[in-house]
């Protein structure tokens, strides 16, 4: 693809994301959800999105991020799909090549402002994790470039893949559509665990790890791990909204 329309896919993508921030900015604070499909059941909906404050009043309506006028998602599938990208040294890299323990796929995006600010807590997560295996990758809708430059200048250790003009159809594969950033968490067997659109914070990342630890020993159900999840990011995003009013 010609460099200007590469240009212009990547443009059109920045755009989506910023009109769907300034949507958010304008409409009262969205609770964040997460579905819960039954285990065993192969027709059962898979887990659907997480809107907070970074996505449209629409979007938590119906459980998916969405900018206005865009058509609708795929479907958010039940275990991480087939996904191959290079990553900062051009190598061609399979996304499923991670699985076997815990996993955080980010999509993100150097001018992406809530993209930025979560890093630092990506790399805190996957270092305290370690002990379990977990493992983050982010997967930047942006150019390698501007990626290389911003992955050096931050010190991200974790692995990068670059989706460029590919990045959009990334973010289709998971059902989501252009609003960034959002976090993928999958278990050591591929299976999407839940998925938080926004800027990942602390209290809700621990929630969702801690599910995911309990659902690896056992001690819950994957039906039962999205149910618990959905619940306690509504709660969150509620006290995060009155603390902003209380703040204002």
């Amino acid at each position: 693809m010609p460099l200007a329309a590469r240009a212009l896919a990547i443009g059109l993508v920045a755009l989506a994301g910023i009109l769907a921030g300034f949507l958010a900015y304008r409409h009262a604070h969205a609770p964040t959800a997460v579905s819960s499909p039954a285990d065993a059941s192969p027709a059962a909906a898979p887990p659907a999105a997480a809107p907070d404050a970074s996505t449209p009043d629409a979007a938590a309506a119906n459980g998916t991020a969405a900018t206005p006028d865009a058509p609708a998602a795929r479907p958010i599938p039940d275990v991480v799909p087939e996904l191959t990208l290079p990553n900062l040294a051009g190598r061609q890299t399979s996304l499923r090549q991670f699985l076997g323990h815990p996993l955080i796929i980010n999509f993100w995006a150097t001018w992406c402002a809530p993209c930025r600010r979560e890093m630092p807590l990506l790399q805190q997560l996957r270092q305290a994790y370690h002990g379990e295996g977990l493992e983050v990758v982010g997967i930047a809708v942006d150019f390698r470039a501007a990626v290389a430059d911003y992955a050096a200048h931050q010190g991200i250790e974790y692995p990068l893949l670059i989706g460029e003009d590919s990045g959009l159809a990334a973010t289709e594969k998971f059902g989501m559509q252009a609003v960034l950033p959002f976090s993928v968490f999958a278990d050591a067997q591929g299976r999407i665990v839940a998925i938080k659109v926004g800027e990942l914070h602390r209290d809700e990342a621990t929630y969702i790890l801690g599910a995911m630890r309990d659902l690896a020993a056992g001690r819950i159900s994957l039906t039962e791990a999205h149910a618990g999840i959905e619940q306690r990011l509504r709660e969150l995003s509620v006290e995060r909204a009155k603390a902003r009013a209380r703040d204002s």
